[in-house]
């Protein structure tokens, strides 16, 4: 049997009006909420504010007692002691007067005096390591090699006994130029540390070192190489 509807109780006819209808609405609904502002109601006031009394707290102001130094002590009495005299007493008011004049036999004692001669003594004396100007052999430091080279002997004992080694001469150069003084500062046998003094008392006169444009004594070391070849 077939089944009839009318038109007039079909809901599906009008589906798509409503759904337009419906979304019509709701658009406007958002619209509105939108667009809706809110005015600010007037405030008949600000309120109140409840003051606490705040008790105010008194400091006692305190002053430091002065501290006032002791009274400086009295003075000392001075007792004045009267010496009673008989009237008949004589008193001894001579005044003694030594003589002071000096003789052939008085003794005076004299401060000793300090020549300048012992000053210049010391300073004669006195050896400097570092200088200004340090003393410099003639023709050099190349020179003062070749005269040791040329001066050393070797001595016999050692070149036997395959003896070799550095040795370290140390002596003075003197304000004149001499050489003095030589003494081994490190050895390394006694025929070749012999060897090394013999040759640096020949050495001849120096060019002085100075300080402050004055010539002075310098201490200066050489190093001598025994090598056997």
């Amino acid at each position: 049997m077939e089944v009839k509807k009318s038109p007039k109780v079909d809901l599906e006819s009008k589906k798509n009006v409503y759904f337009m209808i419906g979304l019509v609405v709701s658009l406007g609904i958002m619209l509105l909420a939108f667009e809706w502002t809110a005015k600010p109601t007037k405030a008949d006031s600000l309120g109140s504010i409840n003051a606490a009394d705040v008790e105010e707290e008194i400091i006692p102001i305190t002053r430091e007692q002065e501290i006032k130094p002791p009274p400086p002590p009295p003075p000392p009495k001075v007792i004045e002691v009267l010496n009673i005299v008989d009237d008949n007493k004589i008193i001894d008011d001579d005044l003694m007067i030594e003589d002071s004049e000096a003789d052939d036999q008085t003794l005076i004692n004299v401060a000793p005096v300090i020549s300048a001669k012992e000053e210049e003594e010391e300073e004669e004396a006195q050896v400097f390591f570092i200088v200004e100007d340090m003393p410099e052999f003639p023709g050099g430091e190349m020179a003062l090699r070749t005269y040791i080279a040329n001066a050393i002997k070797y001595p016999v004992i050692a070149q036997e006994n395959g003896i070799q080694g550095k040795v370290y001469v140390t002596f003075v150069v003197g304000k004149d130029g001499s050489v003095s003084n030589a003494s081994i500062a490190r050895g390394v046998d006694p025929s070749i540390d012999k060897e090394a003094l013999r040759v640096i008392n020949t050495l001849p006169k120096w060019k002085p070192g100075k300080q402050r444009g004055k010539p002075v004594n310098v201490s200066y070391t050489v190093p001598i190489n025994f090598q056997l070849q």
